[in-house]
């Protein structure tokens, strides 16, 4: 065979084979483009901070972080002795301590709830939710908001039902009367049982959002699971898939409520723990219904506070550090942290897992960037882990987009491109 000569392939379907196949599969690829989009390639925030819906004010953001700041000053001055309470590698213990202390006074809350369920107790819910929409647009305005902000409404439960839907409207009135719906906005929808209570928030949402001449689908949600029946139904599904389809696109994220899920199952008080076998299941159960979805899982607190006498401090400090490490390495990015005294050892957790993984992550990643063998062959589908890891190390501020690219040789658009292929395309290099 002649140089540029093409060697011919026999076949044996005929081309209206393929075009038949494909015609049968048009529902289904399209029910995998609306159920699977993949992440929203949002940041997602490390945690969630929450406020009673009485006690919040214009200075809870400030109040928290110097509040963990004084925290580390009074029970682990230097990085010495933080490593040496939490365990952290020497290498780590000064960047690690330098970058959390930076935190606390650039960003301490990456993400706010103001509660109106469980954790209120104020005498008047609606100047409180007025005043929470003021106080969030005012933020936003002033540039002194966290990165997402917004309230956790009562639940759809009988008993309650209409305050929720009042104090959800008092509070998104407030903040279209004051300039509209800031890009942080978040809700919580609590104690979420069956996939039926889903809808009625979604249809909730769409005639806020007609009322208002918003764009449909505008308003998201999280739905907290505080119930065993969330998990599995009396007829052995999954409720929390049905719950993710009952939002037709609306959810953004599912809670992990541990003391009241634990309740549920009867676990006593002393062991309702996110580290309980029984949160294990539930977690998984929720992680691997959102999976692909763009809707993501945020793991629940704990109640042992870093308050009273150092040895106190430091003790709740290792529980806490080691529940973040934990849910870390099981892709639980987020969490919720109830105390000020938390804040100092949840960027702990989460820059020391970043920094130490960086220099080996981002080899492999311009390894398979630069199509360079190594002593790991990595797919696309791990590229994709890589760079997602990456890019969230960047968001938190556990690293520096600078030192990213300097070992990657990957800007932000690239390392975006491997993180967020096409559906069907996981071979596409980002360029």
């Amino acid at each position: 065979m002649g140089m540029g000569q093409q060697e011919k392939v026999a076949t044996s379907l005929a081309g209206a084979v393929s075009e038949d196949i494909s015609a049968s599969l048009a529902t289904v690829d399209a029910e995998l483009a609306r159920r699977y989009p993949g992440d929203p390639g949002t940041r997602q925030p490390v945690h969630t901070v929450y406020v009673p819906g009485n006690d919040f004010a214009a200075d809870t953001i400030r109040s928290w972080g110097d509040r963990a700041l004084a925290a580390l000053d009074e029970h682990a001055p230097d990085a010495r002795t933080f490593a040496r309470v939490l365990g952290l590698a020497d290498e780590l213990a000064e960047p690690v301590y330098t970058r959390v202390r930076a935190k606390l006074e650039r960003e301490p809350v990456e993400d706010l709830r103001v509660d109106f369920e469980d954790g209120y107790a104020g005498p008047d819910e609606d100047a409180d939710a007025a005043r929470a929409a003021r106080l969030i647009s005012e933020a936003y305005e002033q540039g002194t908001a966290a990165p997402y902000m917004g309230i956790r409404m009562k639940c759809m439960e009988a008993a309650v039902r209409d305050r929720g839907i009042r104090t959800l409207d008092i509070f998104l009135t407030g903040l279209m009367e004051r300039g509209g719906l800031p890009g942080g906005l978040v809700l919580t929808l609590p104690k979420v049982t069956y996939p039926q209570q889903v809808t009625a928030m979604v249809r909730l949402l769409e005639q806020f959002e007609k009322s208002r001449g918003l764009e449909p689908g505008r308003i998201g949600f999280e739905i907290q699971i505080e119930t065993s029946q969330s998990i599995l139904a009396a007829d052995g599904t999954a409720t929390v898939a049905r719950m993710i389809d009952a939002a037709e696109g609306r959810a953004t994220g599912l809670h992990y409520g541990t003391f009241d899920y634990s309740a549920c199952l009867g676990v006593s008080a002393a062991y309702q723990s996110s580290d309980h076998p029984a949160a294990d299941h539930a977690k998984a159960v929720m992680q691997v219904a959102a999976a692909g979805t763009g809707v993501r899982v945020c793991d629940g607190s704990t109640n042992v506070l870093p308050v009273g006498p150092a040895e106190k401090v430091h003790d709740a400090w290792r529980l806490h550090h080691g529940l973040t490490r934990r849910a870390l390495a099981r892709a639980y990015y987020q969490g919720w942290d109830m105390h000020p005294g938390q804040l100092p050892t949840r960027y702990a957790a989460v820059f020391a897992f970043y920094r130490e993984g960086f220099e080996q992550a981002a080899a492999r990643l311009a390894a398979y960037a630069g199509h360079v063998g190594g002593d790991v062959m990595d797919e696309p589908a791990t590229a994709k882990a890589l760079s997602s890891y990456l890019l969230r190390g960047i968001d938190c501020g556990a690293l520096d987009e600078a030192e990213v690219t300097g070992l990657t040789g990957l800007d932000r658009a690239s390392l975006d491109g491997f993180a967020r292929p096409r559906r069907g395309d996981l071979t596409a290099t980002a360029g």
